[in-house]
């Protein structure tokens, strides 16, 4: 208790001390870096719009409210080209930092660079919100100033195994197929792991090298060990071949989940092949996260407003990059609200004490050992199926956020 009230009694006297200097605040610079240029640039491009569009709307409302200084801040960005490169990442970082006095961060597009932004945010004590990346590694190295906004890829097949633990208690058996890539390999390594805990058997788990074209000596193994579903893949290319190449093959499973391929519109070329193939991704156009359905209060706009605005400043539907932008500005608006202040440290509790359900879906941070990792937002699962005689994808994971049934077991296709 004594403790308690020496916390409240420092941040009155913080409040008293800088309030004149608050009070004169007009504004909240938000600092990041984008591949303006540079192998992320089509990502990052689509980062940074729904971030702005974020922006806009907060800024045509007058800002952000801080109850500290009595009134609404409007957003300002400040940002630089990365090109795509990390060392240029932690000297911008600094510079955002340092000389533009930038109150709070938003990470660049991709884990790698994301990892770069965050030695200077943690370095420098400033909340960054990191989103474009998926990886696990950023959040065991002790920072605490860095929030994920991604389903993290530890956790980006393991749905898979939910939706069979729901929809068909008697499959038991799952076969793990995966590119030999470092992003395959780690998401298919959890994915394992959590297929065993959950009471799987794991028949088949092997990695093919990029670039495979013909998969005939894995799809003789999956049909020796009988598994209920198939999950793995890797890139594009390689999805589209082992799906097209189980088709023709009539490998008959129960689920078919692949990374990537699914979740590209070009992956309906397959036809036939691609019906009834799930996926997983960060979010979904379709998905309808709702404040009736929340599992967690509801804060912002629908999945349907956020997809109609953005279209109406961008010219076409919004992706999960363009989501994921939204979204961290969004939550950070949320913490800065929540903690009445800019106060690193007040900002941060917030973060801590959050469990919210936005368009995006649900967000909460884990503040143990992976301090700032997302553990509330969960993939969303699309599944091609065929609507007034054309391929479309339709959500059907999480069964909140569903646009359509799943269409179970996968070889009702045959």
């Amino acid at each position: 208790m004594k403790r308690l009230i020496g916390v409240l009694v420092g941040v009155l006297f913080l409040a008293v001390s800088m309030g004149p200097a608050w009070a004169g605040m007009n504004k909240l610079v938000i600092g990041f870096t984008m591949s303006q240029t540079g192998k992320f640039n089509s990502e990052s491009k689509e980062q940074f719009q729904g971030l702005k569009l974020w922006a806009d709307q907060v800024n045509a409302k007058g800002g952000i409210y801080v109850k500290m200084v009595g009134k609404k801040l409007p957003v300002v960005f400040k940002y630089y080209d990365d090109e795509s490169s990390k060392d240029r990442v932690q000297q911008l970082y600094t510079r955002l930092i340092s000389q533009d006095k930038a109150d709070f961060l938003i990470s660049p597009y991709s884990s790698g660079l994301t990892a770069s932004a965050a030695i200077i945010a943690e370095q420098y004590g400033k909340v960054m919100m990191a989103t474009g990346a998926a990886s696990d590694s950023i959040f065991n190295k002790g920072y605490t100033h860095v929030f994920q906004i991604y389903t993290p890829a530890s956790r980006y097949l393991t749905d898979a195994m939910d939706i069979l633990t729901k929809v068909d208690p008697k499959a038991k058996k799952i076969a793990i197929v995966y590119e030999n890539s470092k992003f395959a390999k780690a998401v298919c390594t959890s994915a394992k792991k959590y297929a065993e805990e959950k009471g799987f058997k794991v028949v088949l788990f092997e990695a093919y090298d990029s670039g495979t074209t013909d998969f005939t000596s894995f799809i003789n193994k999956i049909k020796a060990t009988n598994p209920d579903a198939i999950i793995g893949g890797g890139h594009f290319a390689d999805g589209e071949t082992f799906t097209k190449q189980l088709f023709e093959q009539k490998v008959k499973v129960k689920l078919v989940s692949l990374l990537v391929a699914p979740a590209v519109p070009e992956f309906s070329e397959l036809g036939k092949a691609a019906l009834y193939v799930t996926g997983p991704s960060q979010w979904e156009p379709l998905a309808k996260f709702s404040k009736t359905s929340a599992k967690s209060a509801w804060f912002g706009l629908s999945s349907k407003e956020f997809v109609k605005a953005y279209k109406k400043a961008y010219g076409y539907v919004p992706g999960y990059h363009a989501a994921g932008g939204y979204a961290a500005g969004l939550v950070l608006q949320k913490a800065i609200e929540d903690a009445g202040c800019i106060m690193t440290n007040m900002v941060k509790k917030a973060l801590e004490k959050m469990d919210i359900t936005t368009f995006y879906g649900r967000i909460k941070f884990d503040t143990g050992n992976y301090y700032g990792r997302q553990v509330g937002h969960s993939m969303v699962y699309l599944q091609w199926q065929k609507k007034d005689g054309k391929m479309v994808k339709e959500v059907v994971w999480p069964l909140e956020a569903k646009s359509a049934n799943l269409v179970y077991p996968f070889y009702k296709k045959y």
